[in-house]
C-alpha cells in the first residue's frame, strides 16, 4: 500500500469529504451514527487500528505511540464505556494526530471541543472503562461502523461524516474532487448575482433524456 504524499495529503485535507465521495463513488462509508463530536472540523490520515473492549489503555498507548498524521481507528466490541476523553485527545494532539475514530463512546465533549482535535464517535458517556488490557493496538483489520479498515487506508471525516478509502483510491479523486468544489464555488458565486442553480446545470436536456430512458448525468455548466 504505496502511502500518500504529504503533497496529497495536504491537497486531501483541504477539501470537504463530499467532494472526494462525489468524485469516486466507492469510497467505504462508515454507519452514520459515528458523527463528529468537535465541529467544523476536516480529517484525513492512514489509519492506526486499535480494539478497546471498554478498556481504554490501548487507545492512550496509541495516542502516544502512533505516527504523527495517522488516524486512530478505535472499535470498542462491547461498546457500554467510554475509551477515550480529554486527556487521549490532549495526547493525540501533543504527538501530532490528525484525529480520532470510535466506533464506540467517547466522553468530556466539553474538553474535546477545547483541544479542538477531530473526534467521531457514536456518542458520549460519564463511565469511562477499564484500563486493563494493553493489547490492541494495530492487531490488523477492524470493522468500523460496518466497514472494513486495514492499517494504512486512509480515513477521512468532516460534519457529514466518514469515508473509508485505499491511498490509491484518494489519489485519484483528487482532480475530480478538487474539480468539484472549484465548480460549485463558481455556481455560488454567480447565484449571489441572482441566477438560479438549474441555470448552472444541464437540468433541462437532462431531464428530457431520462424521461425517454436515455443515459444522461446531471452535470455543472461552468
Amino acid at each position: 500500500m504505496d502511502p500518500l504524499t504529504p503533497d496529497e495529503l495536504g491537497r486531501v485535507r483541504a477539501l470537504a469529504t463530499s467532494s472526494l465521495c462525489d468524485a469516486d463513488k466507492s469510497f467505504a462509508l462508515p454507519d452514520p451514527a459515528i458523527r463528529a463530536m468537535v465541529p467544523d472540523v476536516r480529517m484525513a490520515g492512514p489509519a492506526v487500528t486499535v480494539v478497546a473492549p471498554d478498556d481504554h489503555l490501548p487507545v492512550l498507548l496509541a495516542a502516544g505511540e502512533a505516527a504523527p498524521g495517522s488516524v486512530l481507528v478505535v472499535v470498542n466490541p462491547r461498546g457500554t464505556r467510554a475509551v477515550a476523553g480529554e486527556l487521549v485527545a490532549a495526547e493525540a494532539r501533543r504527538n501530532g494526530l490528525a484525529g480520532v475514530v470510535i466506533d464506540g463512546y467517547c466522553r468530556d465533549v466539553a474538553g474535546l471541543r477545547r483541544i479542538g482535535l477531530p473526534v467521531f464517535a457514536r456518542g458520549s458517556t460519564p463511565a469511562s472503562g477499564s484500563a486493563h488490557d494493553p493489547r490492541g493496538l494495530n492487531l490488523g483489520p477492524v470493522a468500523l461502523g460496518g466497514v472494513p479498515v486495514r492499517p494504512g487506508d486512509v480515513v477521512l471525516g468532516d460534519d457529514d461524516g466518514l469515508a473509508v478509502a485505499t491511498p490509491a483510491q484518494v489519489r485519484g479523486a483528487l482532480a475530480g474532487a478538487e474539480e468539484v468544489e472549484r465548480a460549485e464555488a463558481a455556481v455560488l458565486a454567480s447565484m449571489g448575482t441572482g441566477r438560479g442553480l438549474a441555470d448552472h446545470t444541464n437540468l433541462d436536456d437532462h431531464r428530457a433524456a431520462r424521461a425517454e430512458g436515455r443515459d444522461s448525468s446531471l452535470r455543472f455548466l461552468v
